[in-house]
């Protein structure tokens, strides 16, 4: 839902931002570079501290990075698979980033080895959601499903839970638990979307090998 109807507003919305870059002479890989740089600095440096709502509004800051080169690449003709292939790459890092973030204070100042261990999973389960839909499209499936819980979910209520989370150092009474809360429901959720895709991957693979035996089975009989 993320993907279909938020991505087509921000992208709207950033486009006089992308043409100014390019007019500037900046590269939508730099971009992207830099997107990656900072949002990974804003986990790693605010979050393992506890310091989720500045932590938040850096990565925020930096997250629309994701947009902003697609569309400059778009309006340079020049959309390339390298291009694709470094945007997805750093997607994970940054991704990995901020779960980590998040895994490293449970670890430490927030002491709780379960949210620790449920971080850690939402960070693993991300990877492996990611690599299923990819890995399927490599080996010539469609993998025609989305799931539950895809990256721009997983990133919005976990990002929207760690920065109401840090009003708490602001006074706000009891907020600090939308965190833990947030995770349980991006774990679960990206459990649901892994097996989704794996049940998918799955049907279709059949599918496409009961065509191929329907194929052979038709030119044996032609001959």
């Amino acid at each position: 839902m993320l993907n279909k109807y938020a991505r087509a507003f921000f992208t709207r919305v950033l486009t006089p931002f992308a043409a100014f870059l390019i007019r500037r002479g900046v590269s939508p890989d730099m971009v992207t570079l830099i997107g990656t740089a900072g949002v990974v600095a804003g986990a790693l440096v605010f979050y393992p501290r506890g310091e989720f709502f500045w932590g938040t509004v850096v990565i925020t800051l930096f997250v629309f990075s994701d947009l902003v080169d697609g569309n400059m690449a778009r309006q340079l003709g020049r959309s390339s698979r390298w291009g694709a292939f470094l945007d997805s790459t750093l997607d994970r890092v940054a991704d990995s980033a901020i779960f980590g973030g998040f895994a490293l204070w449970y670890a430490g100042g927030g002491d709780d080895n379960v949210l620790c261990a449920v971080s850690i999973f939402c960070l693993a389960s991300g990877q492996v959601v990611s690599y299923t839909k990819a890995r399927g499209e490599s080996i010539g499936l469609p993998v025609a499903v989305n799931g539950l819980v895809e990256r721009a979910e997983r990133l919005v209520v976990s990002l929207v839970a760690a920065g109401l989370a840090g009003l708490h150092t602001f006074g706000v009474p009891g907020i600090q638990y939308l965190l833990p809360v947030a995770l349980w429901i991006v774990a679960v959720g990206s459990l649901v979307t892994l097996i989704q895709r794996v049940v998918t991957v799955r049907r279709e693979s059949a599918e496409a090998e009961a065509r191929a035996a329907q194929e052979t089975e038709g030119r044996e009989a032609a001959k």
